[in-house]
């Protein structure tokens, strides 16, 4: 018996026995569901957050959009989601204990969220870096403009010299300036802790007759790590490892694995960590992008969790030429493969060029919405002050601003010298 990803034996087991459209349909409206949740604490949080601001429209909220029910509408009628449930694919139930984390957290149910990232985690690797906005969302809150709004709001009402508004202000302040919940954030750890012990226990039980937990992780993480398989797919990997040398493969095994590690989620966290859920999304994409093995699936999952900040990202730029590129390439992905495989007029590098070209319009739609996402908070920062001081903070986030603007070029660089060496 092939021990392939023996991680996900038993949740493939269980949808091949039990007709598994059925069971995905569940997991895929349950996730649709959890994301109208998620997205309705987020709207409230907004709508306070602006009402404390003094920048909600009289209409008391009129104009801003339910993203709840627009995230769980997106989510249903994704084409990418519609192709997973009818694939067969695990990528809904890897999905779902995304959103369960995410939910979790969101409600402060820290058992919740801990059992969601580990399961999450466990179905597919890189869902380990959700741990950091997980983190943050429970120690900060949820989704809020930054600190800094706050207090400038603070001191526009101090130069009124009003009584009530200094009153106000200084109550606005300690309501604003809350601490790092460290015992929820150890709460959490512990969870992961517990559960992670109970499901390795669980795993060495049922795979003791193949070689228990070593020869699972072989066959799981250290094949997602080492790029065993080289089977065409929607990534870059796979050609990048085919064309590269032997004695370079260990190099670039480091170089590939330890990229988003070093150069997105550090400076992302430092940017967003008023806004985790924001964060998330942002880690899920850049994700999909870098993964060995990228799925149909992932995209189903970040552009649903998209929508939840469809207030906030309205003004994004490009967004219709990037739809436009996303969809013609997933599009084109069925063709070209057909023309290489199956009728073999063609060659790998057409199938490359077409990954190559989803992977770009993936970077651009992360870009953007970063971007958008600055640019909302600047627009909210002077509508509640009308001067700023040049501060060493300012100047780091001016550097991590432009940061994401150099990421594709860097790219660029990168797979020329590939192809060059």
């Amino acid at each position: 018996m092939d021990l392939h990803c023996c991680s996900l034996f038993s949740v493939r087991s269980l949808v091949k026995g039990l007709k598994g459209n059925r069971v995905i349909i569940c997991a895929d409206i349950l996730s649709a569901l959890l994301l109208r949740a998620i997205g309705h604490k987020l709207q409230k949080t907004c709508r306070m957050n602006l009402k404390r601001l003094g920048v909600l429209r009289p209409s008391g909220g009129r104009g801003i959009l339910p993203c709840g029910d627009i995230a769980a509408l997106v989510y249903l009628w994704n084409p990418f989601t519609i192709l997973s449930c009818v694939g067969l694919s695990t990528s809904p139930i890897e999905n779902l204990a995304v959103i369960v984390s995410l939910y979790g957290a969101v409600t402060r149910r820290v058992p919740l969220a801990a059992f969601g990232l580990i399961i999450a985690t466990h179905l597919s690797l890189y869902p380990a870096s959700l741990a950091i906005p997980l983190i943050l969302l429970l120690g900060y809150g949820l989704d809020a403009p930054p600190l800094k709004i706050f207090l400038h709001s603070r001191d526009r009402g101090v130069e009124t010299g009003s009584t009530f508004d200094v009153s106000k202000q200084d109550k606005l302040t300690r309501t604003t300036q809350l601490p790092f919940l460290w015992r929820t954030v150890l709460h959490f750890v512990f969870w992961l802790l517990l559960l992670s012990i109970c499901l390795l226990v669980l795993c060495s039980l049922s795979l003791k007759q193949y070689g228990g937990l070593e020869e699972m992780f072989k066959r799981t993480y250290s094949f997602i790590l080492s790029i065993e398989d080289l089977s065409p797919n929607i990534g870059v990997f796979w050609y990048f490892f085919a064309e590269a040398f032997e004695f370079s493969r260990n190099y670039l095994l480091i170089v590939f694995n330890l990229y988003i590690l070093l150069t997105s989620l550090p400076p992302l966290a430092f940017r967003f960590k008023h806004r985790p859920c924001f964060l998330a999304f942002a880690y899920l994409v850049m994700s999909s992008i870098i993964k060995s093995y990228p799925s149909g699936g992932d995209a189903a999952l970040y552009l649903s969790l998209w929508a939840l900040f469809v207030n906030e990202l309205s003004a994004m730029n490009n967004l219709f030429f990037i739809l436009c590129g996303h969809i013609g390439f997933s599009l084109l992905s069925p063709v070209v493969h057909n023309i290489w495989i199956w009728r073999g007029t063609g060659n790998a590098n057409f199938y490359f060029g077409n990954a190559i070209g989803y992977a770009g319009f993936q970077f651009m739609f992360v870009e953007e919405s970063v971007n958008a996402m600055l640019d909302h908070d600047k627009a909210l920062e002077k509508a509640t002050s009308n001067h700023k001081l040049v501060t060493k903070s300012t100047l780091c986030v001016f550097f991590f601003d432009h940061y994401c603007k150099y990421f594709r070029l860097c790219m660029g660089f990168i797979y020329i010298i590939f192809l060059f060496y």
